[in-house]
């Protein structure tokens, strides 16, 4: 299919590798997990062969021992399957004193903790990897690095090679490793498929509890249309009972808001609260956003022609495709991705935090012309007035994040204008 693309993850995973017993990766189907650990494991177990499943099962249940044995790092993909197995490397990483012993990966959380009876702290490091920045699939330039204008690069240029068209088809191709190879007329089905297997199958197979699959397409739609917004759940199960004659309760939405978590398809944007100079109400909703803009695409059954014919739609759905890469890109720099909103409605769309306390302060506009960019700089210039910088840095940058714009640039007033198409880590 194809020559293994670099991941972001990758240096991540082998850093890790050299400071702890053991590392878990997670994220949704189909995102490169496994293929990304075997590049840095010494050998495998695959606990969903089907020609092996069964007898690693029982072997997991008997003497899980057994199956950690092998050369290290030593992949277990789909451990979740067995739970045990999370004790015996922890117990096994405790023996040995070593570090980079194993790699666990996983595309869901156990359906029960009841046979997990150690935290892992101190033998376990996490890794969470999402479907491909456009960066790792080599639709951005990377002509931009997030982490210089954490260091306060005075000058960028670059140059986007992404129309408002090929955008569009990225936005519903999505990051998927598999539809990356494939030619653009077959290259949008692998975000219905995964939507399909959401819906039949693995959101129940998550939690043990079955689901009927028209109710989780209900949901699924219900989700994608509150995209990037902060709409509360139950607003999100009130449309996923419109028109469709039955109702869809506030708990029913609740465990399957929970299910999809656990799936790693939604990744919700947690609020950001700064210190400010005023006493002004910060919201604490988070935003709504799933893992890949593509899951939404396929939710909706939108193609990228509708997206160009409804650039309202457009813009959201470009947001989720911008705030995957920011998240990608933040976590390779050690930092999160966060959103701001206050009572007056003044927001940020995303607000790039780093371990160290230093932050950027982004606005998302899917157009690059000078009526958004001056928009977006607006609300970025009005936030930054606001913190109040006796009790916290001031940002380290304030960035508008552009779809359609032609080049990456830096603006008199010290804001930069960089297209997704020009970004990387």
């Amino acid at each position: 299919m194809g020559a293994y693309k670099a991941r972001i993850a990758d240096k991540m995973l082998k850093d890790r590798l050299r400071s702890i017993g053991a590392v878990v990766i997670e994220g949704p189907k189909w995102c490169g997990k496994t293929t990304t650990a075997k590049e840095a494991a010494g050998s495998f177990l695959f606990m969903d062969d089907p020609s092996y499943g069964p007898q690693n099962l029982g072997m997991a249940r008997i003497d899980p021992r057994r199956l950690l044995s092998g050369e290290t790092p030593r992949l277990i993909d789909e451990w979740q399957l067995s739970p045990r197995l999370w004790d015996a490397v922890r117990f096994e990483v405790d023996q040995r004193g070593e570090v980079g012993q194993f790699i666990l990966t996983g595309s869901s959380l156990p359906a029960s903790l009841d046979e997990i009876h150690h935290s892992g702290a101190g033998r376990f490091a996490w890794l969470r990897m999402r479907p491909m920045s456009l960066y790792e699939s080599l639709d951005s330039t990377g002509e931009v690095s997030l982490g210089s204008l954490f260091e306060g690069i005075e000058d960028v240029a670059g140059t986007n090679r992404l129309d408002i068209e090929r955008l569009a088809f990225l936005t519903c191709r999505g990051g998927w490793p598999f539809a990356s190879n494939l030619e653009e007329a077959l290259a949008l089905q692998p975000a219905y498929d995964y939507c399909a297997a959401l819906a039949k199958s693995d959101i129940s197979m998550s939690d043990g509890v079955r689901r009927f699959p028209e109710l989780v397409r209900r949901f699924l739609r219900a989700y994608a249309r509150n995209q990037g917004t902060q709409a509360s759940l139950a607003l999100i199960a009130e449309d996923a009972a419109a028109g469709e004659g039955g109702s869809f309760s506030l708990s029913t939405a609740r465990s399957y808001l929970a299910a999809l978590e656990n799936t790693f398809a939604v990744e919700e944007m947690p609020a950001w609260n700064p210190n400010l100079r005023s006493k002004t109400a910060v919201r604490s909703s988070p935003t709504r956003y799933f893992a890949d803009p593509s899951i939404a695409t396929a939710a909706l059954g939108l193609g990228p022609q509708d997206l160009l014919g409804d650039l309202r739609s457009f813009g959201f759905l470009f947001e989720t495709l911008a705030v995957r890469d920011l998240r990608v890109y933040a976590d390779a720099l050690k930092g999160s991705v966060y959103h701001y909103r206050d009572k007056n409605g003044l927001e940020c769309d995303a607000v790039v935090h780093l371990r160290n306390g230093c932050y950027g302060l982004v606005e998302i506009k899917l157009g690059g012309d000078s009526f958004f960019v001056e928009e977006g700089a607006r609300d970025l210039n009005l936030l930054a007035e606001k913190i109040d910088t006796s009790r916290m840095k001031a940002p380290s940058f304030r960035m508008v994040l552009v779809g359609a714009g032609r080049y990456a640039y830096r603006r008199p007033d010290g804001i930069y204008v960089v297209p997704v198409g020009c970004l990387k880590d």
